[in-house]
């Protein structure tokens, strides 16, 4: 991976790759603790499959809005500022969590967690975005996407070894020390040099850049865009939520289930690479199309495995797969818009998304509490990922070597 080398030979790109990769990381721990405490809680508060249901849809709502609204802050204030505040912000929220006596408390917090996570991860991928050499723009995003599979690593890690002996509370807590980590964020980065470059311009208010991601240049891309991120939110969450307790459901103890999640959060990792390597050698729009295709049949695949062995497997592929394809995406939504507008356009597209993180792991307990078998469950994810790869395969503009500020 000649450009890969390149990329990470520079000091700079690779102290930012890693300082906001990091940032990106501990977000990633924070939604795959939300997963693991999920079903202890269903032990611990009796909780019902609507009820956990409704824990994670509230985490996604907080995220949908701290996308729109950080998108957004991050094109007036600049991507460095709102990146450590939204830090700060989900860090306490969830270390906070921990305190919850109820159910309601909780899901009050994680609505707060939820909104300075989903406003980091835009912001974030928009600064690496514009940040380095367009020939391995791609290739950096997907790769500081790739710490989001060390994120849930760490978070099963975490599950496995402290649940069952200290509780739930206590990997909350654990979730409050990307606070710490915001001290050195301050000072590791800088905003890009795009942002820089039109500091002295005119900003566009708040109403100008909403209409311009309307307009004729853009209008087609974020219809493209927000369907993506919608399907792939939708049974991303929908699924990766609910893994531990699927698991449970399916006949296996809290300790095996979670044994089995870190197995195939593994995967995880070389589905980011693979995706790194192919990205800038065949386009974003083949990468996305292709496994998003292979995420829809490993849906179904998992949602009808009878044993431990298909389960695995499944789950595995499944991983491997749906990660790659949300490191494409994340390269490729920045690519579609101007700097002027650039961090907006990405932070309403995952709001939007967000809205289907809010209904699918809620359905998905709706639909079990109803009586609905889990390969019925995987059939709907099969249909709504079939759709958002063939939205971007037919309507989709390819942006490998473009400059959107040129375009």
């Amino acid at each position: 991976m000649s450009e890969a080398a390149a990329l990470l030979r520079t000091s700079k790109n690779r102290k930012l790759l890693f300082s906001a990769g990091f940032s990106w990381l501990f977000d990633a721990m924070d939604v795959g603790l939300v997963s693991f405490i999920a079903a202890a809680l269903s032990v611990d508060w009796s909780l019902n499959a609507q009820q956990i249901g409704l824990l994670a849809a509230i985490n996604s709502t907080g995220m949908a809005f701290g996308a729109a609204v950080s998108g957004s802050l991050a094109d007036r204030y600049g991507r460095k500022a709102v990146l450590l505040w939204t830090l700060l912000l989900f860090s306490v929220a969830s270390g906070l969590s921990a305190l919850a006596p109820n159910l309601m408390v909780l899901a009050m917090l994680r609505f707060v967690a939820g909104f300075g996570l989903g406003g980091e991860l835009p912001v974030a991928s928009t600064l690496v975005s514009e940040s380095v050499p367009v020939e391995v723009r791609g290739r950096a995003i997907v790769l500081l996407e790739s710490f989001w599979a060390g994120g849930w690593i760490l978070a099963a890690l975490i599950s496995y070894f402290f649940i069952p002996h200290f509780g739930w509370r206590m990997a909350l807590v654990i979730g409050a020390i990307p606070a710490v980590y915001a001290l050195f964020l301050r000072r590791a980065i800088e905003d890009s040099p795009r942002y820089k470059e039109q500091a002295d311009r005119r900003r566009l208010r708040f109403g100008e850049r909403v209409a311009s991601l309307w307009s004729g240049p853009y209008q087609r891309a974020t219809v493209t865009l927000w369907i993506l991120w919608f399907t792939v939110v939708f049974s991303y969450y929908g699924m990766f939520l609910w893994l531990p307790t699927v698991m449970v459901l399916k006949g296996f103890t809290l300790v095996k289930s979670f044994q089995y999640v870190l197995i195939i959060t593994l995967a995880q990792l070389p589905g980011y690479f693979t995706a790194a390597y192919l990205i800038e050698r065949v386009g974003r729009k083949a990468v996305l199309g292709v496994y998003l295709l292979m995420t829809a049949i490993c849906a179904i695949w998992f949602g009808n495995a009878s044993t431990a062995g298909m389960l695995l497997a499944a789950g595995i592929f499944l991983s491997f797969f749906n990660l790659g394809a949300w490191g494409a995406m994340y390269a490729y939504t920045p690519e579609l818009y101007p700097t002027s507008v650039r961090s907006t356009g990405v932070g309403f597209a995952a709001a939007f998304g967000r809205i289907g993180g809010i209904i699918g792991p809620y359905l998905v307990g709706l639909l079990i509490d109803n009586g609905t078998t889990i390969n019925a469950v995987f059939v709907v994810f099969f249909v709504a990922i079939v759709i958002g790869a063939l939205t971007v395969m037919l309507f989709g503009r390819e942006t490998k070597g473009m400059d959107p500020d040129r375009a």
